[in-house]
Formats: structure tokens, C-alpha cells, sequence
């Protein structure tokens, strides 16, 4: 571990300002040029469908873009904690960052090298993704662990903060200075977050990459998988297997599914069945590895449940940028208001919840003998974007009916969905960190980011779900339109979510990993 400037034991680390810097400028990067996607994919990139085929298209895309986000945190945190850091992983990441933006930029009217642009992005994105927040907590110890929820919450504060200016601003320039300014101006603000954050450069406490490890999570699985008892069988072996051949079934599936939805599948078989076959039998890893690693790698598959059951929501949370911004255009409003800028609401209210919650609600709800634990706060949090979209579902009801709607009238869902991600995405950031082994920290936090993947892996389904003539029949019979029908849908999907996240969080157990120095 390196330091040029070791933290006064107790005091706030003076180098997370650096980290904080680039972390504003690098979502105002990367949600301005989110959030004027789907209207910039439905007004000029995909005008050579039919105009009913284009909101389609436009949410396959857009939702594509953000599993490759969410995915890549896998890559970027393999590499950062087994060859090059954290430090030297998020810069030369942060680079291939930059160099997407500038394709959207230069290729606004050419699908191939704006698409190349988008996976690039994806790939800085995703890939620095895990290890920004990892690294805040690695400028923490056991001497002043008290602040670090303080700075994952202005963490995450500052990252709606670039999120309220670009999504206020971004759509206004695009319509007024056309795609290359909105996607450039981005890409400046990323270059930018690149410079604030090598700044700090000998400010930071650098953890070094793990070395090989014996005892690493993936070899206590193996063995736990592996280890034969004399008179036993091994149950968990096959439920592995099984999971291995549901994830080349799922590759299988792509000429009919699509690569994204059957890679996602064949991920989340893989997982499922090399995790829940594990679990099975992991008592066996015991004597193979010391009963710390055990306890750990078990604990890890404890964590990747709770991961597992927040995937609703975030189905719920990253359609704001799609579905609702498709229904925003179907409701009243002024022209000079584009309905992409409706999403800036979801980062100013973030901005004035984080200090409500944390100065006036959790207060008052320990005064009145109620601990608003993490996982509490997280069940809520679902349950909340459940009860949102109930509501845009009626919005859509009334749309349908051929009444007219103001625009104004998606403030409610907006906030009821915002206050569900402060109680699910800020604390889970912060849970996350702390519920991970010290060799697995970036890992885990890959995995928590991977949720959203998921997330978005089910609005694919379900996207394309409806362009069956069985499915939308069934739908007929309802009453409903589609797009009410899959708003109820999702609705439920995140209420059911929320009973089954309470369940399985009041026994768990949660445990203290941060460094001791």
C-alpha cells in the first residue's frame, strides 16, 4: 500500500476531493450524453425505419448501451485487483472513455462509428465504473471508517449533480447546436474528469494488486465444487452443470433471442449455477483452505442473493431514459421544454433528499426506535419504484383514453422513483464495499453493478416479449394498451422484488470489512 502523504489518523482523507472532482465531471460526461440518446437515436439515427418501429428500436439500443456499461465493471475489476490497480486501471480506462466520445461526436450520421463510439463508452464507463467507488473506500480505515459514509453519500450527491446539469442542458443543445456539440461537450467534461483525477495522483492511498491467492474466492468454489466425502455424492457438482448447460443452451438460443439477451441468460445460468452449487457444498472447502477464506467466499454468495433481488428495480430505474421520456412526448408540454429534460428532476431530488434522509428522516425515525439499517432502506427503496410506476401506469391509462396530459403531472413518479434510489443505489454502494473481502473489493463491486445489467437484461425480455402476436393477444384481452400493460407489469415485478428482498434480509448478517489500517 502506497501513500505520499499518509492520512491523519481520524481526519478526513484530503485526497478525496480529487476522486469527488472526476467523479462530478465524469457523470456529467456520461449522463448528458445518455440522457439525449433515445431522442437523438428516434430523430436521426434510426429514420430509416417506419415511425412506428422507431421508440422500439430506439429502447432496444439505449438498454443494449447499459448492460455493456454495467457489464464491463466485470473486466475492469479483474484487471484493476489481479495486474495493474485501481489508479492505473480507472486512468487508462478514463482514456478509452474519451475516445468514444469523440466517435459520437465525429460520426453523428454514421451508425457503424457511432455505435463503435457507444461501445467504447461502454467500456470506459463500465470498466471505471466499480473502481471509483472501491477506491474511495480505499482512502479509509478503522480510524475513520465514520466518515466514510459521509463521502459515499456526497459521492453519490456529486454524481447527481453533473446528472442534473447535463440532463437540463444536453437536451437544449442538441436541439439547438445539433448532435456534434451535445455529444462534444460530453466528451471535453470527460477529458476534463481524466485530469482532475491524475492530479491526485500522489495524494492517494493505492492498495496494490492481490497476488496470486490459494485461498481466492474462484479456488474455494472449485474446491467446494470438487471435494469428495467418502459416502456423499455431490449435489452442488451437478446443480453447477446444470447451470454450465442452461448457459450454452442460452448461447444457443442467440439466432432467436439476440447475442445481448442470450449472453446476459447464459451469465446469469452460469452464476446461479456455479454459486448455488457451491453453497451446497462449501463445508467442504474446509482443511483445502483456511476457515477465513471459507467464511468469506461464503459470505460473497450471501451478498450476490441480496445483488440478485435489487435487479427489478433497476429494470425499473433505467427506463426514466426510455419509457418515460417516450411518454413524455405523448403528454402536454411547452415547446421549449424537450421531455428528456423531465430526467433532471431525478438528480436535483437526489441532491435534496441525500442531506433530508441523513439530516432529518433517519433521525427522527431512531428517535421513534427504528434503525434504518442498509438492507431495510434497500427494501423500501424497491418498493418505492413499484408504487412509480403504478402511477405511470395510470398516467398511461388516462393517455390512452385519448385525454390530454401535462407533462407536469410525471413530477410524482419522478420523486416517489428517486426516493427509492437514494434508499437503494446510495446505500448499496456503501454496503457493497463493506460486505467485501479485502482481496475481492473491485470484484464485489463489479458484481454490484452488474444488477443493472440484469436489470436491463429483463426490459429486453420483455421488449421483445411484446412483438408477439400470442403475447400481445393475451394483452388484448385485458384492456390494456402494451406500453400500460408492461408499466403494470414492472410495477408488480418490483413489488414482489421488495417482499422477497425483506425476507431474505432479515436473516442476514451483515460484517465489517473495511482495512484496519
Amino acid at each position: 500500500m502506497s501513500a505520499a502523504k499518509p492520512t491523519e489518523r481520524g481526519r478526513l482523507p484530503r485526497q478525496i476531493p480529487f476522486i469527488i472532482g472526476n467523479e462530478g465531471c465524469e457523470r456529467f460526461s456520461f449522463y448528458g450524453m445518455r440522457n439525449i440518446l433515445t431522442p437523438f437515436l428516434i430523430t436521426s439515427l434510426l429514420m430509416y425505419l417506419p415511425e412506428s418501429e422507431r421508440p422500439g428500436a430506439a429502447k432496444d439500443v439505449f438498454h443494449t448501451f447499459v448492460i455493456g456499461v454495467y457489464f464491463f465493471p466485470l473486466l475492469g475489476g479483474w484487471l484493476a485487483d489481479r495486474f495493474f490497480g485501481k489508479y492505473q486501471t480507472v486512468l487508462w480506462m478514463s482514456l478509452v472513455y474519451c475516445l468514444g466520445h469523440l466517435c459520437l461526436a465525429l460520426f453523428e450520421h454514421h451508425p457503424t462509428g457511432f455505435y463503435v463510439g457507444l461501445g467504447l463508452i461502454a467500456l470506459g464507463a463500465g470498466g471505471i465504473k466499480p473502481l471509483v467507488a472501491s477506491f474511495v473506500g480505499d482512502q479509509f480505515d478503522q480510524s475513520n471508517k465514520h466518515w466514510a459514509k459521509l463521502v459515499f453519500d456526497a459521492f453519490y450527491w456529486i454524481i447527481n449533480f453533473g446528472s442534473f446539469f447535463a440532463s437540463l442542458l444536453m437536451p437544449i443543445f442538441l436541439r439547438q447546436f445539433g448532435a456534434a456539440v451535445a455529444f462534444g461537450i460530453p466528451g471535453a467534461l470527460m477529458l476534463l474528469a481524466t485530469v482532475v483525477f491524475w492530479l491526485g495522483r500522489k495524494q492517494y492511498v493505492m492498495v496494490p494488486p492481490s497476488p496470486p491467492d490459494p485461498d481466492a474466492f474462484s479456488r474455494v468454489l472449485r474446491s467446494a465444487l470438487l471435494a469428495k466425502r467418502a459416502g456423499q455424492g455431490r449435489p452442488g457438482l451437478w446443480v453447477a452443470g446444470a447451470g454450465v448447460l442452461a448457459a450454452f443452451a442460452a448461447l444457443a438460443s442467440s439466432p432467436a433471442l439476440g447475442f445481448v439477451i442470450a449472453a446476459c441468460l447464459a451469465l446469469v445460468a452460469l452464476i446461479g449455477g456455479v454459486g448455488g452449487g457451491a453453497w451446497l457444498q462449501m463445508e467442504r472447502a474446509r482443511g483445502l483452505h483456511p476457515d477465513a477464506a471459507v467464511d468469506g467466499a461464503r459470505n460473497v454468495l450471501r451478498v450476490l442473493v441480496i445483488f440478485a433481488l435489487t435487479t427489478p428495480f433497476f429494470s425499473l430505474f433505467d427506463q426514466k431514459a426510455s419509457t418515460w421520456v417516450l411518454q413524455g412526448n405523448e403528454m402536454g408540454a411547452p415547446d421549449w421544454f424537450h421531455p428528456a429534460q423531465m430526467q433532471a428532476l431525478n438528480p436535483l431530488l437526489v441532491m435534496l433528499l441525500i442531506p433530508f434522509n441523513n439530516l432529518v428522516l433517519y433521525p427522527l425515525l431512531r428517535r421513534r426506535g427504528y434503525e434504518p439499517t442498509a438492507l431495510r432502506r434497500m427494501t423500501a427503496g424497491i418498493a418505492f419504484s413499484g408504487l412509480a410506476w403504478i402511477v405511470v401506469g395510470g398516467y398511461q391509462l388516462v393517455i390512452d383514453g385519448g385525454d390530454a396530459l401535462s407533462i407536469v403531472w410525471q413530477i410524482a413518479p419522478y420523486a416517489l422513483l428517486t426516493f427509492g434510489e437514494v434508499l437503494v443505489s446510495a446505500t448499496g454502494l456503501e454496503f457493497a464495499y463493506s460486505q467485501a473481502p479485502a482481496s475481492m473489493k473491485s470484484v464485489v463491486m463489479s458484481f454490484w453493478n452488474l444488477t443493472t445489467t440484469i436489470g436491463n437484461l429483463w426490459v429486453l425480455i420483455a421488449n421483445a416479449a411484446v412483438r408477439s402476436e400470442m403475447v400481445t393477444g393475451h394483452i388484448a384481452v385485458t384492456g390494456l394498451s402494451v406500453t400500460a400493460f408492461q408499466m403494470f407489469f414492472f410495477a408488480t415485478f418490483a413489488l414482489l422484488a421488495a417482499l422477497a428482498f425483506g425476507a431474505y434480509a432479515r436473516r442476514y448478517r451483515e460484517v465489517d470489512n473495511y482495512r484496519t489500517v
